[in-house]
């Protein structure tokens, strides 16, 4: 009898510990993913101190780039045009002489299927057009859209797609999305989204 006690006992202690981690996951919620926090035109360092990922300095008096050391999504932090994107693995921030001059990545950490692709892009333009940007170019390079023209369009490996966003004469957003060849998904239709950040560059 004491031995079954006992074990009610510890039954009940655990039960009350699981519990106890599950009301503070739900009051603190789950753990951050680390993210990239930056303005075009800042201070690199002042990226790198608000950042929660972890990233190299820059090197003194020259132009280059630096990569994140984990995954880690883009939060641009401009007050009217700001946006977050998902995580990326493929992540590169460009500076000139210690000023953050663009971001190249890749929102995603694995080649996607066609509907998570158009999801993320969809999501992308929506936060895009929300925060004041407008298409460019777009007679050329309309924005993206679930429609059965586009869906055709990107499933051809020799074409795939472009939109251009501007937000007034400070920023401009390249999206680019294309088929990808993904060995770890041979029988799929994988893709490949791009996104690049920085001040306007295309007329």
């Amino acid at each position: 009898m004491r031995i079954a006690w006992k074990r009610g006992g510890l039954g009940l202690a655990l039960a009350a510990v699981l519990a106890l981690a599950a009301v503070r996951l739900c009051a603190h919620g789950p753990a951050k993913e680390p993210e990239i926090a930056l303005l075009i035109g800042e201070p690199y360092e002042a990226m790198r101190q608000r950042s929660s990922a972890v990233i190299d300095p820059a090197i003194p008096n020259t132009e280059w780039y630096n990569i994140p050391h984990s995954d880690a999504r883009l939060r641009f932090i401009d007050k009217q045009y700001g946006f977050i994107t998902p995580l990326a693995s493929f992540f590169t921030v460009s500076y000139m002489e210690g000023v953050i001059d663009s971001v190249r990545m890749s929102p995603q950490v694995e080649p996607l299927l066609l509907d998570d692709t158009l999801k993320i892009v969809l999501d992308l333009q929506a936060q895009l057009r929300k925060g004041g940007w407008v298409p460019i170019k777009a007679q050329e390079y309309p924005p993206f859209a679930d429609t059965p023209q586009w869906r055709a369009q990107l499933r051809d490996v020799n074409k795939g797609g472009t939109a251009y966003w501007q937000a007034g004469d400070r920023y401009q957003v390249m999206l680019d999305v294309n088929r990808f060849k993904d060995n770890s998904h041979p029988t799929e239709e994988r893709y490949l989204i791009s996104l690049d950040l920085a001040k306007p560059w295309v007329e």
